[in-house]
């Protein structure tokens, strides 16, 4: 049975016209709507025309917003010799080699936002894959997070690296600030994000790219976007 929603967001609902919104447009509308106590994370949900069963339409990539999240990310380092002292640094928050890997296989450990190897540390961290799979958490070359500059890794991170993937529905959704954020810094980081994703389009995908694209807060109505003046070849 699915809860009735409360008379606020129904209140903000109505403030939401059923038409694409122009990012500029979106964002302060955003702003304005949301009505809880807590300062809430706006997202971007953005429903792709792929299909990621296949592996060539697979979508996933990285990207630093300009102004971050909003809050410090976690950042675990596995890593052996140097590059431990390198991660620590570097401002990672916890580090360490074979005991973390250990830690997490029989603990279930997953106390942390993102996860950093280096490749000589990838043979015990790929059996991780369980615990750190379905978290979005296993470190992997093409985002980053398994490199031997560690150091500009874990800063890339804490500076606001987002990774967008994918999901088996083709939809991507990614953070792209707080509520709470000034309105042109939530503006550039909303541009980023979307800019990022078309960027990803794989050459394998076929019609129309970018299907619907959605605006919203936690607790808050979604507000449909307007993506076509970002790179109109990349929608088509």
């Amino acid at each position: 049975m699915s809860q009735k929603p409360g008379k606020k967001y129904e209140a903000a609902a109505k403030q939401v016209e059923a038409k694409p919104y122009l990012v500029s447009d979106a964002v302060p509308l955003v702003q304005k709507i949301k009505y809880t106590k807590f300062d809430e994370t706006v997202e971007v949900h953005m429903r792709l025309g792929v299909d990621p069963k296949h592996a060539d339409q697979m979508v996933r990539g990285t990207v630093v917003l300009p102004n971050g999240l909003g809050k410090s990310k976690k950042v675990l380092v596995i890593a052996s010799g140097d590059k431990l002292r390198e991660a620590q640094e570097a401002g990672a928050d916890i580090v360490g080699g074979e005991e973390l890997v250990t830690k997490i296989q029989t603990e279930n450990w997953t106390d942390y936002d993102a996860v950093i190897s280096t490749p000589d540390m990838m043979r015990s961290v790929g059996r991780l894959g369980k615990v750190l799979g379905p978290r979005g958490l296993m470190p992997n070359p093409k985002t980053g997070t398994v490199t031997t500059d560690i150091k500009n890794a874990v800063l890339e991170i804490k500076a606001g690296k987002v990774e967008f993937r994918v999901d088996k529905t083709g939809v991507i959704h990614a953070p792209v600030g707080k509520v709470s954020f000034a309105t042109d810094k939530l503006l550039e980081n909303t541009n980023s994000l979307i800019q990022a994703v078309i960027k990803a389009k794989p050459s394998a995908a076929k019609g129309k790219y970018v299907k619907s694209a959605t605006l919203c807060s936690t607790m808050g109505p979604g507000v449909q976007l307007d993506v076509t003046p970002f790179n109109a070849k990349a929608i088509a």
